[in-house]
């Protein structure tokens, strides 16, 4: 190839090369200039050396076809392959910064930045194996760290097609290994590598433990004089534990290590999101300080390195735990944490409303910061009350009680009383056998004035928690009296409890006020202001949502521990929108609160949110194994389905949740939306009768009609029903909800080419309430209409204001751009900006409840201003096969006509014909005045026949 000097200066394809970046054995890199797109890149060319060696050659393509397949922010992107002289380059994005070998040379690796770097790694890797590839070569020397921060994962050569379809025959392996060479890097491959075995995705984990281990300790795990020797030792060595080199370090880390390490892979981690979670966990407590840091072991406790390492790795998790096994103690009981209780609501003997609800309230509260007991939610008690056939608002006591606890399989229930005496008050709590009546706990406590009543709930409660079978030491470290849990207002606690149960009765409109006035009792009330932000947000309303939020956030210090969860989850998924700490936040939450049905149903709605569709799937089956009789998760549930392209399974889901008494506005939309892929007009229309008159629902039911009419180009029809739902919005209170009704019309009316309506409806949507969530659509409806200026501004407001936001950042933003780009005659850099999208893109278009797959139907349109037909159909038809995805948004329909449009560039008629012939069959009652609709007839026209 000559030397590095020789290419400086020259241009390749459309790539001026500027200077050598480096050179190792599998490549010379060069940084060259893109002079199409006008941005740097990395060039990797064989060096001289192996020009003519074919193994090399074949090596150097297996990186490209490999690493092409992924993006991903912790991986080196490939943009490109060229050839030059017969041989590939490949074109990949430049980094500055260093690796990793060259991070751990410098000096010792920071825990933070393990975990950090680990997490990242872990990520990375759980992307790559989803696709079907292994890297086969981790180690420092292919982890790069850009900006001191984030880590990229550099040189597929030696990934590995993980069950291809076309198996790679064994002269193709060999011609990448000399006789008795195994792909890899010795010091960091597994041990199934090291046997020759079939490897698979745990030997990356092998190698990545290997890295974790070193930057840990500063020396790797396993070492030898020689190859031989260091080969045995993988295979039979077993490692000094890293806290026992470094004392600085978590003690928990020993056990995450330990298990990439295993010798059988059958017993390490099995999944790279797996360890990415264990890593999240760890540094959020190591972030909080709630873990505590290894000690130095004594002499005698640190001769054997075998029994030292088994010992960290089995009891440091017991130690890290939050339910741990020095909590749960097991003796005869009463009840077993596996065993349910049904609070009844208490008997008010005083004549002073203000306890009605309240001490239920407050006796939940207290019960349910307990990791041992299991309280029957009220979710659950409304769901069983409608299931018995009783009216859901029907008190809980007495009779009631017991036939309720027997329904849903409780062990127990749980009656509490007050009565006065004078300037007294006693509580009476009695916790009763379901089956048999028997009084399995008792307790009565006196208190000597109203403001004494919370206080004696708190001591009745912890007596309770430990005669029920929860260890002492349980119950001292998770209990947070109920005034600085909640509230020491019982008239703000009031306002709170029937908010709670308004909420769970009639949902999110009716409640808001109560815990509005709860709020205004208590200013300092973080569990009244979270429980306003979820209805607000559920109302569509992001922007008092955000606010509430916000309020819980600053008072998180003074709830329990579980509402903290809550509070924290809810904060980075709905204001930061950080999706990733929402998640670590809900898996530390499933960990010390398994039985909580919130950490993965929401983890399932973040999962929806990401278009990580089978994902969302696993949590949401684990929501209903815990309550299959809540009407989000059989909504949540129909919607998966519906995205996996599993109608029929859609719509058995959702009659059965009928069939049980089961009722939503979300359940409704999920109707709506499974009747519409089935073309059952029938009960679409049934849910649109449904919701009339409902405040805060109806608005949702007539807008999915707006678009309905929109997919079949019914627009004078969609622009009405798009107006009742404004209209409704507004009625409702719901201004900002009514605004992305409005914003959404204006999106259509960009596609359908009346680009002045769309800038008007994008205005007024605007001036009804710019929020989050409508400025991020208006700013991609103005981009649409050409209205450029506007629309990079509020791009730039909304990267300025949400800088760390997952939704907008990696969806909204690059869609906004791009429809700039598109507009701007630029569809070359269009396409470059969505390749950050693909991670989101077939996700829910959030605040929305279905997928609009934009950043798809943004390139696709990008590919036919550039005259690339089969790009264009690739991207067109990935929209029709994910109908289930994007549902009755009027793209689905019109990917057909830029099908056709993809098929004529290629210069296919017949296929071209068809695909307009989908699309008119589709408009066939559509408004004849719509400029898209005539430019397709007229395109149409210009086609030969067939």
């Amino acid at each position: 190839m000559g030397a590095p000097s020789q290419f400086v200066g020259q241009t390749i394809s459309h790539y001026r090369i500027l200077r050598e970046l480096g050179s190792g054995g599998m490549g010379v890199v060069y940084e060259a200039e893109d002079l199409r797109l006008r941005r740097h890149v990395a060039l990797k060319f064989l060096p001289d050396a192996m020009v003519k060696d074919q193994k090399a050659l074949l090596r150097l393509e297996r990186e490209a076809r490999a690493a092409s397949a992924l993006n991903h922010p912790n991986i080196c992107t490939i943009y490109d392959v060229e050839e030059h002289n017969h041989q590939p380059v490949i074109v990949m994005e430049v980094l500055d910064g260093e690796t990793l070998k060259e991070r751990i040379r410098r000096g010792p690796v920071s825990t933070h930045e393990v975990l950090e770097f680990g997490i990242q790694a872990s990520e990375a890797l759980d992307a790559a194996h989803a696709k079907g590839i292994i890297h086969r070569d981790i180690k420092p020397g292919n982890i790069f760290i850009v900006g001191g921060r984030r880590i990229k994962i550099l040189d597929f050569g030696l990934a590995k097609k993980i069950a291809s379809d076309v198996l790679e025959n064994e002269s193709d392996e060999e011609s990448l290994t000399a006789e008795g060479v195994i792909p890899g890097t010795t010091g960091y491959m597994s041990p199934e590598q090291v046997r020759g075995e079939e490897v698979d995705t745990r030997t990356d984990l092998f190698s990545l433990g290997v890295v974790l281990y070193e930057m840990a300790t500063g020396t790797r795990p396993f070492l030898g004089k020689n190859r031989v020797l260091l080969m045995d030792a993988i295979l039979n060595a077993r490692p000094v534990a890293p806290t026992h080199v470094n004392h600085a370090l978590p003690a928990s880390i020993d056990a995450i290590i330990g298990k990439l390490l295993e010798k059988d892979r059958t017993f390490r981690y099995q999944h790279a999101d797996d360890l990415g979670s264990d890593l999240k966990r760890l540094k959020l407590e190591t972030d909080s300080g709630q873990i505590a840091v290894a000690t130095v072991a004594p002499a005698a406790h640190r001769k054997s390195r075998r029994s030292g390492w088994k010992l960290s790795v089995s009891g440091v998790l017991a130690i890290s735990s939050l339910v741990g096994v020095l909590l749960y103690v097991r003796r005869p009981h009463a009840l077993t944490e596996k065993d349910t209780i049904v609070l009844a609501d208490f008997e008010n003997k005083t004549g002073d409303d203000v306890f009605d609800e309240t001490l239920k309230q407050a006796l939940a509260v207290d019960l349910s910061q307990s990791p041992f007991l299991n309280i029957l939610s009220d979710r659950k008690v409304t769901d069983t009350l409608r299931l018995m056939g009783r009216e859901p608002t029907q008190r809980v006591t007495g009779e009631v009680a017991r036939e309720l606890c027997q329904r849903v399989g409780s062990k127990a229930m749980l009656e509490g009383s007050i009565s006065s005496l004078g300037d007294e008050y006693v509580l009476g709590l009695n916790a009763i056998n379901c089956s048999t009546g028997d009084i399995l706990v008792a307790d009565q406590a006196r208190t000597s004035g109203k403001s004494e009543v919370l206080k004696a709930i708190d001591k009745s409660a912890s007596v309770l928690r430990n005669k029920l079978g929860e260890s002492l030491a349980s119950v001292q470290k998770f209990s947070t009296p109920v005034e600085e849990a909640t509230t020491s207002s019982l008239e703000a606690l009031k306002a709170y409890s029937i908010g709670r149960r308004v909420f769970f009765q009639n949902g999110d409109a009716p409640a808001v006020p109560y815990y509005e006035r709860a709020v205004e009792l208590d200013p300092n009330f973080a569990m009244a202001y979270t429980a306003l932000a979820v209805s607000y947000d559920n109302l569509g309303q992001a922007t008092r949502a955000t606010e509430n939020a916000n309020a819980a956030f600053k008072l998180r210090a003074r709830v329990s521990e579980r509402e903290r969860y809550r509070i924290s989850a809810y904060y980075y998924t709905d204001v930061t929108g950080e999706l990733d700490k929402a998640r670590q936040t809900y898996e530390l939450w499933r960990q010390s609160y398994p039985r909580d049905i919130l950490p993965p149903g929401n983890l399932g709605d973040l999962y929806m949110k990401l278009g990580q569709w089978e994902k969302a799937l696993r949590e949401t089956q684990d929501v209903g194994r815990l309550e299959p009789n809540s009407a989000m998760y059989n909504s949540n549930l129909a919607q998966i389905q519906l995205a996996l392209n599993r109608i029929e399974e859609s719509k058995a889901t959702l009659n059965q949740a009928l069939a049980r008494k089961l009722d939503s506005r979300e359940l409704r939309v999920s109707i709506y939306e499974t009747a519409f892929l089935l073309n059952d007009q029938q009960t679409m229309q049934q849910q649109l009768a449904w919701a009339a008159g409902r405040a805060g629902e109806e608005d949702w039911l007539l807008s999915a009609q707006a678009d309905t009419e929109a997919y079949f180009g019914r627009l004078v029809s969609a622009r009405e029903f798009s107006q009742r739902a404004i209209s409704s919005g507004v009625h409702a209170g719901a201004k900002e909800a009514a605004a992305l009704w409005q914003v959404d019309a204006a999106l259509r009316e960009a596609e359908f080419g009346n680009r002045e309506l769309a800038r008007q409806d994008a205005l007024a949507a605007l001036a009804l309430m710019p929020g989050r969530d409508v400025r991020s659509v208006a700013g991609l409806a103005l981009a649409r209409a050409g209205e450029t200026v506007p629309a990079q501004k509020l791009a730039e407001v909304l990267s300025k204001e949400l800088p760390l936001h997952t939704v907008v950042q990696g969806y909204w933003l690059p869609c906004i751009r791009a429809a700039i780009a598109i507009s701007t005659k630029n569809p070359a850099m269009a396409v470059q900006i969505l390749r950050s999208a693909p991670p989101y893109e077939l996700g829910q278009s959030f605040p929305f409840l279905l997928g609009m797959l934009y950043p798809i139907y943004l390139r696709g349109q990008a590919y036919l201003l550039m005259h690339q037909g089969k790009e264009a159909a690739a991207e067109f038809q990935t929209i029709i096969d994910h109908r289930g995805i994007v549902l009755n948004f009027p793209l689905g329909a019109l990917a057909h006509l830029g099908l056709g449009r993809a098929y004529a560039l290629q210069g296919d008629t017949g296929q071209a014909r068809a695909a307009y012939q989908d699309f008119f069959t589709f408009w066939k009652d559509a408004d004849p005045d719509i400029p898209i609709l005539k430019e397709a007839k007229t395109e149409v026209v210009k086609l030969s026949p067939p």
